[in-house]
């Protein structure tokens, strides 16, 4: 019987190319904490976004748990580390790490198995589509339609772009932003929650003026009221989004029940990992509810594609960039779908030592 024979883990901290922003934070750097499961000659590979504390936690609480276990059998080493980390609450930075733990160990079951996760998971889509996330509220005018029409140009049938740091300038940029990316492609816009509810309402039909048909987090995640009072009165096409912050199943659930969303988001990266996701795929699929995911690309673009659900993914642009320099075979969306590749086992990703070296934590 193979076991998991180590649990290794490691921060890195890589800049941004200039200061970002969105409606409700500032930042200059992306943390990314990478854990390594190795079994049977092989290392599988998953990752979390979030403070470099959670490698310590993953050190500290999950990696004994896990060490030792069938590798083959990751849903009972999900169950342990539930169980290991059930003091520490089922939220917050304990999920991000036990996220990344789970992603890893399905990607070492999958390169023992030797077939790409997708597969082992069982496909229902071949590919998923992507949609271009970015258009930061640092970012100027020129430049967010720089950004954005280059996307378009690539193929991207959706952009994505950040909205509620200055309200009273959302309007020109949802314009600029139409302007750029033309008639066919759509404009989806997130607001971080930093709208009031009167707020979203009136820029809702502002933004219908231009196409929008995606508007996310118009207010707080936590207001379930208001996602659903908005969700209510949003104009004809407009699609109300929420749910990136989901740490587990019982979150989703209650955005679902609540009627507070048209479009359910998760990101693999904190709900649980690819064990999570799919407890959230069965409710979408009870409740007739689609999924999007939330950043992760390299993961979600296998995840997605097992997932019935699924609609989309984002390729966000600060974790494309990040997986494209850490990681070497992090998927590229090609015509707008990113399709995982059938010659290579598990995530299909390999460690660029020497490049990641630079950005230890």
């Amino acid at each position: 019987m193979t076991t998991v024979d180590s649990v290794a883990v490691r921060a890195y901290v890589l800049p941004t190319e200039q200061p970002e922003s969105d409606g409700t934070l500032e930042w200059d750097s992306t943390t990314v904490v990478v854990v390594e499961a190795q079994g049977g000659g092989q290392t599988g590979i998953g990752y979390t976004y979030g403070d470099a504390s959670i490698a310590w936690y993953v050190e500290s609480k999950l990696a004994g748990e896990v060490t030792g276990h069938p590798a083959l059998d990751v849903q009972g080493a999900w169950a342990g580390m539930q169980r290991a980390a059930r003091n520490d609450g089922p939220f917050g930075l304990a999920r991000y790490a036990l996220s990344a733990v789970d992603v890893a160990l399905w990607d070492l079951k999958a390169r023992l198995l030797g077939v790409p996760l997708a597969s082992l998971l069982g496909r229902f889509h071949r590919g998923i589509p992507a949609y271009a996330s970015g258009g930061f509220t640092s970012l100027s005018e020129a430049q967010l339609q720089e950004q954005l029409s280059g996307w378009a140009d690539d193929g991207f049938l959706r952009v994505k772009m950040k909205v509620g740091r200055r309200p009273e300038r959302d309007p020109q940029r949802v314009a600029a932003a139409r302007d750029a990316v033309g008639g066919l492609v759509e404009l989806f816009v997130d607001a971080n929650g930093a709208y009031s509810r009167k707020q979203a309402l009136a820029l809702a039909e502002t933004f219908a003026e231009h196409r929008v048909t995606w508007l996310e987090e118009p207010v707080s995640s936590d207001d379930l009221e208001g996602l659903r009072l908005i969700r209510d009165r949003a104009p004809a096409g407009m699609q109300v989004a929420a749910g990136e912050y989901a740490t587990d199943e019982v979150y989703a659930r209650r955005m679902i029940e609540a009627g507070a969303v048209d479009v359910m988001q998760a990101d693999v990266t904190r709900c649980g990992g690819i064990t999570g996701l799919l407890r959230i795929d069965a409710l979408c699929k009870a409740w007739g509810v689609p999924f999007s995911a939330h950043c992760a690309p390299a993961i979600s673009a296998h995840a997605c594609c097992a997932m019935e659900t699924a609609v989309h993914v984002e390729y966000f642009a600060d974790h494309a960039r990040v997986e494209q320099r850490l990681f070497q075979g992090a998927a590229v969306p090609r015509g707008g779908m990113l399709v995982p590749d059938e010659s290579r086992s598990g995530l299909g990703l390999e460690m660029r030592r020497t490049d990641a070296e630079r950005y230890a934590a």
